[in-house]
């Protein structure tokens, strides 16, 4: 169980949430839900005990699982399973157990008696965790996320991004806490598996709350709404489903412009009557009183709702190249003994339209930052043609420092930006006044996807190199970049597991990791687009 009393949350001097006092019982699935830089992941962060808040007290009771958005936390050197399995402390017991298996082959006598004691209470440590059966739980958990066999040897070093996630995911629903937070779930996850985790977060019988942007996943799985409102600094709770929700916010907000229109004609009324009465000395107290009464109408009818700011992005004018600015020829990587893709080719011609498809691990985020000058092939090469200039959006959004502010990360978009013209385009993507001088690593996964897109916008790139841009966004802005990416003259190389996003692209041609191979596009490959 968690509980909030009072609480108020900050972003720097921005006030995010004012006294704000909730409560998450056993059983409550919670949709946390707002715009962009509402707070939710904040709100998170600050429910699970990551941060603090600014004011207010979080009273918390029993285990707590929390999954934010950028998850990649633990022993880097660990294997992929075994980070699974330390959420309950079995790996290491299972370590211990097999550096005694060593040494029994090694010891005798009064030796080997003691080492088998300590076994024997390893064992039953480790079968009061779950044992043998939990390590099977946790394959099939893992399993039904996407994250294939194969790889639960590997060390995490050797993941892509969406498969360092999934293994994060998959620690958080087998650690059996009694409240789940859980920060976009389904990011890099193919449909089978979201299908998956709709109907294991519809079964789970603790606290729940979800911070997602997948409809079908709130509609599924919910049973409360939180709606953090930012133009009100309130969460609003309905104690309902999605769509029931939708309904009775939509009446909320029908009734709060009707008390408002009513409290201010009453208070225009009195103000009037205030004024007239204020041109006699002798009903200028009474005067007074009529003004207040106005003002007290009006503070304690509860404002309208502001209409959402989305941030307008228009993908930028590309900059003159050849006719085939950018080629790969024979690219191949491996992670050890892993062989992520051998042998691929592209040619990315002036204004064409590329979608690079694969399963999760195929290698399409390794073929990209390839593409960008990122990482470096094992073999063959990439050739930039004449003129080439590229943006590059990364899913895990690399490209930017987090330790610098939004405004020092803008400069150094381009050389020649100015400050001044660097503070106007973020203002068009809603960083305005001190926004700008946030370190990036407060940002949420939308803001921080604002900012590198921003970022695109000055470039004047003529080849943009796009990995999951939609991550993070809310409906109205997926919308603005699904909009840019119809409109943009130059040429655009695409990962997604947005179906829309392919769609306002209209590919031309499709590139299949890890084969490598090349075809013309066709209405059949939305079929894979989902199966990534």
């Amino acid at each position: 169980m968690i509980s909030t009393s009072s609480v108020e949350l900050r972003a720097g001097a921005r006030l995010l949430l004012a006294d704000v006092s909730i409560r998450i019982n056993h059983g409550d699935r919670i949709g946390l839900v707002g715009r962009n830089g509402a707070g939710k992941s904040t709100f998170a962060k600050v429910l699970a005990g990551e941060t603090l808040p600014a004011g207010g007290q979080v009273l918390r009771t029993g285990t707590i699982g929390y999954l934010p958005q950028d998850p990649r936390t633990g022993d880097e050197e660990s294997t992929v399973l075994n980070r699974i399995l330390s959420v309950r402390g079995l790996d290491t017991i299972a370590e211990r157990m097999r550096g005694l298996e060593e040494k029994m082959g090694s010891s005798s006598g009064d030796e080997l008696e003691k080492i088998l004691e300590r076994y024997s209470r390893a064992e039953e440590e480790f079968q009061s965790a779950g044992g043998y059966s939990a390590t099977s739980d946790a394959e099939a958990i893992a399993t039904n996320l996407g994250l294939p066999e194969k790889i639960f040897t590997q060390r995490l070093t050797e993941l892509s991004g969406g498969q360092r996630r999934r293994v994060e995911l998959a620690r958080i629903l087998f650690s059996n806490a009694q409240t789940l937070l859980l920060d976009e779930p389904t990011n890099h996850l193919d449909a089978d598996s979201i299908i998956w985790l709709r109907d294991f977060l519809s079964k789970y019988s603790g606290g729940l709350v979800i911070i997602s942007h997948d409809v079908k996943l709130i509609e599924t799985v919910v049973n409360r709404i939180f709606y953090l409102d930012a133009n009100r600094n309130v969460i609003d709770v309905y104690n309902m489903g999605w769509r029931n929700y939708l309904l009775a916010r939509e009446q909320d907000e029908h009734r709060r412009k009707k008390e408002r229109a009513i409290a201010e004609k009453r208070a225009e009324i009195l103000q009037k009557q205030g004024e007239k009465m204020r041109a006699k000395a002798s009903k200028a107290k009474a005067a007074q009183s009529m003004f207040k009464r106005a003002e007290k109408i009006i503070s304690a009818t509860e404002a309208e709702r502001v209409k959402d700011k989305v941030a307008k992005l228009r993908f930028p004018s590309p900059a003159p190249c050849g006719k085939t600015p950018l080629t790969a020829a024979e690219l191949s990587k491996s992670y050890g003994s892993t062989e992520v893709f051998t042998d691929v080719d592209l040619a990315i011609d002036k204004g064409s339209r590329v979608v690079i498809l694969g399963l999760n691990g195929a290698g399409k985020t390794t073929l990209l930052r390839m593409l960008a000058g990122e990482l470096e092939p094992d073999t063959g090469a990439v050739a930039p043609g004449h003129g080439l200039r590229l943006g590059y959006y990364a899913q895990e959004h690399e490209s930017l420092n987090y330790e610098e502010t939004v405004l020092a990360n803008m400069l150094k978009a381009r050389v020649d930006i100015s400050e001044g013209e660097a503070r106007n385009v973020l203002g068009t993507f809603l960083f305005s006044g001190d926004d700008v001088f946030k370190p990036v690593k407060v940002l949420s996964g939308g803001e921080r996807t604002r900012l590198a897109l921003a970022q695109l916008v000055v470039s004047a790139a003529n080849v943009l190199l796009l990995d999951e841009p939609t991550n993070n966004l809310d409906p109205a802005s997926r919308e603005e970049i699904l909009g840019a990416l119809r409109e943009y003259q130059g040429a655009i190389v695409l990962v997604t597991h947005d179906e829309g996003a392919v769609s306002a692209l209209a590919p031309e041609r499709v590139l299949l990791l890890p084969d490598g191979d090349e075809d013309l596009w066709r209405d059949d490959y939305y079929d894979l687009i989902t199966l990534e």
